[in-house]
């Protein structure tokens, strides 16, 4: 039988709660033992997939084409647990399902109420993960913090699911805020309030994990444990890190959090290994070389609508590469007024433009891949930063001025991406490609040396595609296609003919990319920047 550890938050939200949970996952998995991974998310909707990344972050695409929170990623990051629908709980995906249950009769008459029939639901699908991959943990990240109305029917479940899985086969850890205030004084209080209010509830946390910018001293460990009603030696500090995220594994190994953990839920003595951390650390502190790559998205766009891609990056330049990364972010829409963008890519080693959605910016990113093309500077395009070569290539290379996607002008005559369905002769019907699927490379492109491969296997989030009644006048002009869908032959990549590395992909290496392993196309354009 699995056991699990619930984690919950208070206080405030953003306390890195997923990090937190990711980071203990990996450290599981360290010292031997097979984990699972679930992010239980309190919003109404079903799915991430119509949720603004500027709400939201980045909408994580699973194997099986789940879009769910990015939560999902760091799961994905920091261990090696293959993640699926099922891996992401919205409480919209538990009452959709109790609701169609109540409609089907099959609660024989009895009013749907939120205790039992929410929270039996929420019990129900945190188990199936347990006995479907036979962990020896379930890690269990609830979403939302104490006190918020809509956390509440999960951490219900959450009591009672504690209560009957019975001590040594559960356990809670709660993230808090431990503020420092003028003058560098900590304060306590609001960690004692967050854990009254998660009593109250019915739930008595058996971890505290302080979120703090500075570590905590043990004699505030001792006081909040004492204020808490935790034991002992049970008060841990999650610090600000200095470089990044994976700085983490190390902190809280350092601190005992794991050994901790494994004593509590009777798991027996096992040693953590955490010399692939080490190395990675190791690499990230002492860089051979320096690489800068532009990032170009929507204005004042946070990290966390492209996180995917930024990691991707900062695995290839410090795994692939032994080399510092620093990233600049460029405002497509500052680009769309600027008649010379240059100095905007000043010092700048490649390019990335990620993907993307709506019209906004979309001269300046049109821009940027003209600036990319003729100025020889690598550039990778994910999505639409792989259809904007496309558009861009019409239009400069083609004479074609009007060339566009329908996504935004639906009367173009030149419409070189368009809906599957909206193309000559074309039965497909549109409905988004998402998930796992595997396509086709062409011999001798660049494409092929990077994966070494002429079929593999890759992550899909996209509906429009390239119309190849262009790609012949295109290829002329030196944009070429180097990878098919396997079956239906849509165009999955482009690459320029006469350019150091330009390539562009429909799919999304990002989703994949772990800092060990980094992604092989990222690998290879951070080599290339490297050069340049």
């Amino acid at each position: 039988m699995s056991k699990y550890i619930l984690v919950t938050s208070g206080v405030c939200s953003s306390l890195g709660k997923g990090v937190a949970s990711s980071t203990i996952g990996s450290l599981l998995e360290c010292s031997g033992l097979k984990i699972a991974m679930i992010k239980c998310d309190p919003y109404i909707n079903v799915n991430a997939g119509n949720i603004s990344p500027y709400q939201h972050g980045e909408v994580y695409v699973t194997e099986d084409g789940a879009e769910t929170d990015l939560d999902l990623g760091n799961f994905s990051r920091f261990t090696s647990v293959n993640l699926s629908d099922e891996n992401c709980i919205t409480i919209g995906k538990v009452y959709e399902n109790v609701i169609r249950n109540e409609r089907a009769g099959r609660y024989n008459g009895r009013t749907v109420q939120v205790i039992p029939h929410i929270t039996d639901e929420i019990k129900r699908r945190l188990r199936n993960i347990g006995d479907k991959t036979q962990a020896d943990v379930v890690v269990v990240e609830i979403g939302g913090t104490v006190g918020d109305i809509e956390a509440v029917p999960y951490l219900e479940a959450a009591r009672q699911f504690m209560r009957e899985m019975g001590k040594g086969n559960s356990l809670c850890i709660h993230l808090t805020l431990v503020p420092v205030i003028t003058g560098g004084e900590l304060k306590s209080k609001p960690t004692q309030h967050s854990v009254k209010q998660l009593q109250e509830i019915g739930i008595r946390p058996d971890i505290l994990l302080c979120r703090c910018e500075v570590p905590v001293e043990e004699g505030m460990k001792k006081k909040i444990a004492a204020f808490c009603n935790v034991a002992q030696g049970s008060v841990f500090t999650s610090p600000d890190v200095e470089k990044s995220i994976y700085e983490l594994p190390l902190i809280f190994h350092q601190q005992g959090l794991d050994a901790k953990i494994l004593e509590k839920l009777e798991l027996g003595n096992r040693k953590t290994n955490v010399s692939t951390w080490e190395k990675f650390l190791d690499r990230l502190n002492h860089p051979s070389k320096k690489v800068t790559v532009a990032m170009v998205g929507k204005k004042d766009y946070l990290d966390d609508c492209y996180k995917s891609v930024r990691e991707s990056l900062l695995h290839a330049a410090v795994t692939g590469s032994d080399a510092e990364l620093c990233v600049k972010k460029v405002d497509s829409e500052l680009l769309e007024k600027e008649s010379d963008i240059a100095p905007y890519f000043e010092g700048v080693d490649g390019i990335v433009i990620p993907g993307n959605y709506g019209q906004r910016g979309f001269t300046g990113l049109l821009k940027t891949v003209k600036f990319a093309r003729e100025n020889k500077i690598p550039y990778l395009g994910i999505d639409l930063g792989m259809q904007l070569m496309a558009i861009e290539a019409a239009r400069s290379l083609c004479g074609w001025e009007d060339a566009d996607t329908t996504e935004f002008m639906q009367n173009s005559s030149h419409a070189v991406i368009s809906l599957p369905e909206e193309q000559s002769g074309s039965t497909a019907a549109a409905v988004m490609k998402l998930g796992a699927s595997s396509l086709d490379i062409e011999k001798g492109t660049k494409l092929n040396s990077i994966y070494k491969s002429q079929r593999i296997i890759e992550r899909h989030r996209s509906k429009y595609t390239f119309d190849r009644h262009y790609e012949a006048a295109l290829a002329e002009k030196g944009l070429i296609t180097s990878a098919y869908s396997t079956g239906d032959r849509q165009t999955e990549a482009f690459e320029w003919k006469d350019h150091p590395w330009g390539i562009g992909v429909q799919y999304h290496p990002e989703f994949v990319s772990r800092p060990s392993a980094p992604h092989p196309l990222f690998k290879a354009f951070i080599e290339e920047a490297l050069k340049k």
